[in-house]
């Protein structure tokens, strides 16, 4: 009787550290990137101080109006244009440039988080930001007044997501092109420039007819017009629609094109 076969030895199993899922790596970072943008004074103030300061300012001068609308319904449109570009844009310019200046996206580009995970953790973190504003803005002009209609808040949205798309990639092309002190002038000089000439505070009518088909151009006449059509009963511009779509699709190939991830 020949002796029973034994199993061969179990190969030892490699245990060490892995990678959380891909998911949990994502929202770990987004997480991070949205304590990041509300923990910092500077970021806070661009992202909710400076956007109310708009709506109380457009609420009570006869600024920026549009005849036989509530003053505080043409506010609110520029006020919350103000908000996504302040966020979407002038805070992830500077952010990303300073991570790019300080050597976390050489980093991250070996990491298991990678680059793709990078970027969606910023996106996240923009909309969650995105969300607060609007809540605190929100709560800001019921106060005085703002009445929102249900199909305004509904249109607004797919709007609000294409905006964020196409400032963002500008964001994100500002800070992955230019060192970190240009990024840090420039982000904020053109944030000034699109909401006080750029098509937020005031509607392209108001502009003498050559600088407003031009504004027109601009991401920021586009996004006002059509935040003025969802809150402020504005007239809903197809032409708008399409230019703030060429500019996220345009946007985004610029940064796939051009965006470095070393500063050197």
């Amino acid at each position: 009787m020949t002796p029973a076969a034994t199993a061969p030895p179990a190969a030892p199993s490699a245990r060490g550290p892995r990678p959380a899922p891909a998911l949990r790596r994502v929202l770990a970072h987004a997480g991070l990137e949205t304590r990041v943008l509300l923990s910092n004074g500077e970021q806070l103030t661009v992202a909710v101080a400076l956007p109310a300061m708009v709506l109380i300012g457009l609420w009570l001068l006869p600024l920026g109006r549009i005849p036989g609308v509530p003053s505080v319904d043409t506010a609110v449109a520029a006020t919350f244009a103000t908000a996504l570009i302040s966020t979407s844009f002038t805070s992830q310019a500077i952010l990303t440039g300073f991570d790019r200046r300080n050597g976390v996206l050489r980093w991250v580009a070996t990491s298991p988080l990678g680059r793709g995970g990078y970027l969606a953790g910023k996106i996240l973190a923009t909309l969650t930001t995105h969300v607060l504003q609007v809540v605190v803005l929100g709560a800001i002009a019921l106060a005085i007044g703002w009445r929102p209609e249900l199909l305004g808040l509904l249109a607004a949205v797919p709007v609000w997501l294409v905006g964020t798309v196409a400032f963002g990639a500008l964001g994100l092309l500002v800070a992955g092109t230019l060192r970190t002190e240009a990024v840090l002038a420039v982000s904020n000089l053109v944030f000034v420039l699109l909401v006080a000439a750029g098509g937020v505070a005031f509607p392209t009518a108001a502009y003498p007819r050559i600088l407003g088909g031009l504004v027109d151009l601009l991401p920021s006449g586009a996004l006002g017009e059509l935040m003025r059509a969802c809150f402020a009963s504005g007239p809903f511009a197809l032409g708008s629609a399409v230019v703030l779509l060429l500019w996220a699709a345009l946007g985004s190939a610029a940064v796939v094109r051009w965006f470095r991830w070393t500063d050197s």
